[in-house]
């Protein structure tokens, strides 16, 4: 049984939801049609390795599974990525064995869960993980792994102590995080389902929800990390406001015991930003016509620039959102997190009133994202609805329905995919599921074939 308990621990992420229909809408009459969003103050002091060797040792998430089951149970394999000592060696890297305050050593997962991402065989750290499958129905497991706990450790054991917090985030997750679709990942779910049971001034648990949430969970794509330095917000309906450290700390809603510990962990942040911003984008590991490059760099500023900003030696990026009714991609996410619970709460807590000030604004559209690296980030648009550059940027060839593989496709540019009849297959992306069309952001339509396969060549270099 145990055995079923740590392989139930290792995909945490996954949770359960009971699908309806979702019933957001919003009103099309948006009163403007461009947003630019201003920079605000960030903690530009922070030393970029120590950012890095947190986030792969640190104890962000605060608590955990006992390392002593992770180890008897676990596969055990080294970490080959980063390479880490101590206990840590034999960690899988999008885990994390810490302390936890009462000195506990335990385990949870770390951010790579999530930010690393693999191309033909490569893990590309900082990438997002577009093979995240999270369809499966997990109550039963997070019911298990508590009660398995409870079979193992008594009430006062430092083990158990140490799992309290996780284990009351994941049982409480457990029914909201669910997605209908491969390859998506409910990222804002899971912020949602854990701080509807946090207290906003201290962040300690509360049986009761704080506010509630809507029957039907809406994921999205996984952005690139090495993206952060060029944004004035985070996310893409531009929701995160104020200063980046507590933004990205916001993970630690899954395990972090309160806000004295979140105050001491998110210390460490500004190591952490410092990080993100030495992050460089993948080159391009293939050839590229640098001739046709050229031609699509002089079509990609007349046409694109404007929005996604200029690349080379003298770099722009305007921070643009483009409402709903002008970029007409699927509205549901902004639509839903225009409205969502989780707005005034987070306003009205920890993460809002104390310093440095982080806030939530969301906007009734998405961010135009930055391209850097953009040839490794498929599935593109923010539902990753879109598998290569060339359907993106001819809408009359997207496929309804396509079945993705593991191996890339360098000349369209992004993943190789069968087209499907229907959404049944195993690893088929369904666009006729409510928040995950792949309309809208039809631009390429206006390019000739000659045009658009230039203004891909030139997207590879980036």
């Amino acid at each position: 049984m145990k055995k079923y308990l740590i392989f139930a621990f290792l995909v945490l992420l996954i949770a359960c939801n009971t699908y309806k229909s979702p019933d957001y809408s919003y009103d099309k009459d948006i009163p403007w049609k461009v947003k630019q969003i201003e920079a605000g103050p960030q903690q530009t002091d922070g030393d970029a390795q120590a950012g890095l060797d947190y986030l792969i040792y640190g104890d962000y998430l605060g608590s955990g599974v006992p390392y002593e089951l992770y180890e008897k149970r676990a596969s055990n394999k080294p970490d080959t990525v980063f390479r880490r000592e101590g206990d840590n060696a034999r960690v899988n890297y999008a885990f994390t064995a810490f302390t936890a305050q009462n000195g506990a050593r335990v385990v949870n997962g770390n951010c790579f869960t999530c930010h690393a991402g693999e191309i033909d065989g490569e893990l590309i750290v900082g990438l997002g993980n577009s093979f995240s499958d999270y369809r499966r129905n997990m109550t039963t497991a997070a019911k298990m792994v508590n009660f398995g706990m409870k079979l193992k450790y008594k009430k006062d054991d430092e083990e158990m102590v140490a799992f309290g917090d996780f284990g009351k985030y994941f049982r409480a997750m457990a029914p909201r995080v669910q997605t209908n679709q491969p390859g998506v990942n409910p990222a804002a779910r899971l912020a949602e389902a854990c701080m509807m049971h946090r207290d906003p001034k201290d962040l300690t648990y509360r049986d009761e929800p704080q506010y509630e949430v809507g029957e039907y969970n809406i994921a999205s794509d996984v952005p690139p990390l090495w993206n952060v330095a060029k944004k004035n917000a985070l996310y893409y309906n531009a929701v995160g406001r104020g200063d980046f450290t507590k933004l990205l700390f916001q993970a630690s809603v899954l395990g972090i015991p309160d806000s004295a510990a979140a105050r001491s962990a998110v210390s460490n942040f500004k190591d952490v930003y410092a990080w993100l911003c030495s992050l460089e984008p993948p080159a391009y590991p293939r050839s590229v016509n640098q001739d046709l490059a050229a031609k699509g760099k002089l079509l990609f500023e007349d046409r694109c620039s404007k929005c996604h900003g200029t690349y080379g030696e003298n770099e722009t990026y305007p921070n643009k959102v483009i409402a709903l009714d002008i970029i007409d991609t699927d509205p549901l996410y902004a639509a839903y997190g225009y409205e969502s619970g989780i707005i005034d709460w987070y306003n009205d807590s920890w993460f809002s009133n104390s310093y440095p000030r982080s806030y939530f604004e969301p906007e009734m559209g998405y961010i135009a994202p930055p391209l850097d690296g953009i040839w490794a980030t498929a599935p593109y648009l923010h539902n990753g609805s879109v598998p290569t550059l060339d359907d993106l940027l001819n809408s009359k060839q997207r496929p309804a329905y396509w079945a993705k593989q593991r191996k890339y496709d360098y000349e369209k540019v992004g993943w190789s995919y069968a087209v499907a009849e229907d959404g049944k297959g195993d690893w088929t992306y369904d666009t006729t599921l409510p928040a995950y069309s792949n309309k809208g952001h039809d631009f390429g339509d206006k390019l000739d074939n000659d045009e658009r396969k230039a203004v891909v060549e030139y997207l590879k270099t980036l």
